[in-house]
Parts: structure tokens; sequence; C-alpha cells
């Protein structure tokens, strides 16, 4: 293949070449032009196939001093950092020699947010709840990432970083308030499910509208380096959201103005039934976008807890420095559908999830400690079943105060946190509104006439 001015990793140039070949095969036949649609590599029905995917040796990259250039990033926005190697053992130079204390959190906060996501999709199914999202396959992106950062540095978050408030503490039973819609909801009914907020926790409320959550976190990033404060932000975005404006603007002005936020994609390979490709996945890495706007930008395996966390402790340690954002690609797999309105058995083959080359965080991070002898699988039971039975412990509290359809927030609560001081105007349809519902449960009340 013509070289273009750099030299793409093997892969990368497979299949750059084979697009170019299909594109000359199609033009010899029909003689004009056509249109090239990107297509995953299989379909319902078809076999699974990853061998096209080179995955590098753990250990392989190299890890840069944190006052690099974008461009000595280049090799690592195109490959794949990996910490932890196909027997378990933590090699290479971005190994962050974790203790065993950190390796303990990290692993019963996986475990954690998986039994979460387990109880609540059974609750959705009994429809004790209208919708439920889960990160089955993804624990380490929102775990080790959290785990590398301060209490105090802001998460601008997307509907799959559970994870995020599970590590920080936020309570379980909060959580299951807003999913049931109860009583005690926090967001007062005002939010889907899933969509949670926490000031006290660092979680900026989560936006339904995809994409703009990266822009707001640099603009708060560049607020806290304008006072003059320590906290820096880490935001998300999904692969099939980079094709969004937002991702570009935010890109532009953490690199102009050398905002302190880490900026994350999550590419688990699908946006609902679209896989990465239509994105752009097929010509070049996510990460790599970020080199054009003079950013560092890395890629990293996101079933690696120990490469995620080594990774995310990099870039703080460049935004905490005043060096800048660095733009980080967590290379993973969404292993469950994409909500609880999905069925990915109608656009991918169901074995596609267990067949994914870079295997399940939590039973790689098992394997490691295993290796390590500070962990056994008594340890791994025991803890299995003390986290599934906090969770049910959870639901049984929050159901106290109602499922979907049973209980619902106070109607007043309506006219609060608009205004900091009620104007007369909303005491005025408070009062209607009350009087209304005094009125017909003053009719259900009453019996018919015989």
């Amino acid at each position: 293949m013509r070289k273009i001015g750099v030299d793409l990793p093997g892969d990368l140039a497979d299949q750059v070449a084979m697009v170019v070949k299909d594109r000359e095969r199609v033009m010899s036949k029909t003689g004009s032009l056509s249109l090239y649609i990107p297509e995953p590599i299989a379909r319902p029905g078809d076999a699974v196939d990853f061998r096209g995917m080179k995955v590098p040796p753990a250990g392989e990259a190299v890890r840069p001093p944190v006052d690099c250039t974008a461009e000595a990033t280049h090799g690592l926005a195109h490959g794949l950092i990996r910490v932890l190697d196909d027997d378990g053992a933590a090699v290479g130079d971005w190994d962050p020699h974790a203790d065993e204390a950190l390796l303990q959190r990290g692993l019963r906060a996986m475990m954690l947010v998986r039994a979460f996501d387990d109880r609540m999709y059974r609750q959705q199914r009994q429809g004790k709840t209208s919708f439920y999202v889960k990160c089955t396959g993804e624990e380490a992106v929102a775990t080790a990432q959290t785990l590398a950062l301060s209490a105090e540095d802001m998460c601008f978050p997307t509907y799959r970083q559970q994870g995020v408030l599970i590590t920080r503490g936020y309570p379980l039973v909060e959580m299951m308030n807003q999913c049931y819609s109860n009583a005690r909801d926090p967001m007062k009914g005002r939010q889907l499910p899933v969509l949670y907020s926490s000031k006290a926790h660092g979680f900026f409320t989560v936006s339904g509208n995809l994409g703009t959550q990266f822009s707001q976190a640099v603009g708060w990033a560049m607020a806290s380096a304008y006072k003059g404060d320590t906290r820096l932000a880490y935001a998300y975005i999904g692969d099939g959201s980079t094709a969004e404006g937002d991702f570009h603007q935010a890109l532009l002005f953490a690199s102009v103005y050398r905002a302190p936020v880490i900026l994350n994609i999550v590419n688990n390979q699908w946006a609902i039934s679209a896989f990465q490709g239509i994105a752009g996945g097929e010509q070049a890495s996510f990460a790599s976008r970020g080199l054009g706007y003079g950013l560092p930008s890395l890629r990293v395996d996101g079933n690696d807890f120990l490469a995620v966390y080594a990774v995310t402790r990099w870039a703080a340690e460049r935004a905490r420095a005043n060096l800048g954002a660095t733009l980080i690609e967590l290379f993973t797999y969404r292993a469950s559908a994409h909500s609880t309105s999905d069925d990915p058995s109608r656009y991918r083959p169901a074995e596609e999830s267990a067949s994914w080359p870079l295997g399940d965080p939590i039973a790689r991070l098992k394997q490691h400690m295993l290796k390590l002898g500070v962990w056994s699988p008594e340890q791994h039971a025991a803890l299995e079943a003390e986290l599934t039975e906090v969770v049910r412990a959870a639901s049984r509290e929050a159901e106290k105060a109602g499922v979907l359809g049973v209980t619902r927030p106070p109607v007043e609560e309506m006219f609060d946190d608009v205004y900091k001081d009620r104007p007369w105007h909303l005491d005025r349809q408070l009062a209607e509104v009350l009087e209304a519902v005094e009125a017909r449960a003053a009719r259900a009340s009453k019996t018919p006439d015989a």
C-alpha cells in the first residue's frame, strides 16, 4: 500500500487497504462512483470472527513523561495500552504497582456494580421500573478511573457510568428510589430512572442528549482553572456520539485553553444497533482524533482495570501540572443490550460478547489477584454472596417507598426548585392543583347510586 505521510499500524493499514481494494473493484466493474457503507464483521446467524482484531502484547506500550507533546503519543493513540497479560501478570511501563487494598477496592466496586445492574434489570422486567441501562463488561471504565482520581474531581457521565456513583459511596437505595420513580425519588420524578445526579458526590446530572457532557466538562474545567481551584473534570462520550459537534467543540476549547480535563471515549463497539464503523472507527482509532487538536491521546484496553487506572493517573498528573487535557479511548465491549428497550440479537450474533478477545474485566482482575496470592476462590464466592445480599437489602428498603405506578413524588414538589423564592403565580397554580386533587379524591370516595 502507498504511504500517505505516516506509517500506520499493521491492523489499521490492512483495514485501509481493504477499503481501497474494495473501491477499486467496484469502480472496475461499473466505471462509476459508488458509496461505501460500513458493515460490522458479523450479523445474527453469522459466525463470530475477531481474528482481524490484532491485540498487542501486554506491556508493549511505552509510558512517556507527562509533559510530552501530542505527537509523542501518536503510537499510543493508534496502539493499545495493556498491563494484564493472558496469565494475569501485570507487566510493562504502565504497571501502576497497585497495592492489595486498591485491588480489593477495585474488585469489590466492579462486582457491586454488576450485582446492582443484574438486580435492576430483573426489576424492570417485573414492571417495577420503566427503564434501565446496564454496563456489563464495562465496569472497569468507571470504577478504575474514579479510584484513580480525587473524590473532589467532577464527573460528567453518560448513562453507563453508574460505577462512579457506586464507587464514591452514593446510597444504592437512593439510586433505586429514582429507578422506581417512587415518593422518595431524589430527582422528584423529573428525570428518567438512570439519569442520576449528585452534587455531593461530584456527579453532574446525566444528560439524555448525547455528547453534551463533553463541552460542559471542558467549560467547568476552564472555570476551575480560572478560579485557581485544584479540582479537575473528567467526562465520557460513546463512540457513536463522537459524530456530534459537541465532541469537536470540546476538543478545540480543551486544547486552546489547556483545560484541566480528562476526555474519555468509551468505544464499546455499538451505539445501540449501529456499530462503531458508522462513526468512523474503521478508518482510524477514536483516540487519534485528539492528535489533530494537539492533545496527547491514549488508547487503552478498557477491560484491563490496571491499565485504565494507570492511564487515568497519568492524565490527572498532566492536568494538575497545568499541562492541559488528555483524550483517552477506552476500548471495550458492551456485553449486554443497549438498554432494557433494546434486543441486540437483532443486529449482532448472540455469541459475540462471549468471544470478545479482551475478556471480562472482573474475571481478569480476579485472575491477577489469585496469581499474586492476595485472593482466593473462597473469598471471591463469599464477596459475591455478600454483595448480592447488599443489593437485595437496598431493594427491599427502596420498595417500602413504592415502585413504578404505586407511589410517586408529592404533586406539590413539581413547583419547587425553580425559583429560590416561589413567586405568586406559582403559589396560585399550586393551590389550583391541590384543589383539583382534593376534588378528584372526593369524587372517588363517593358510593355510586344504586
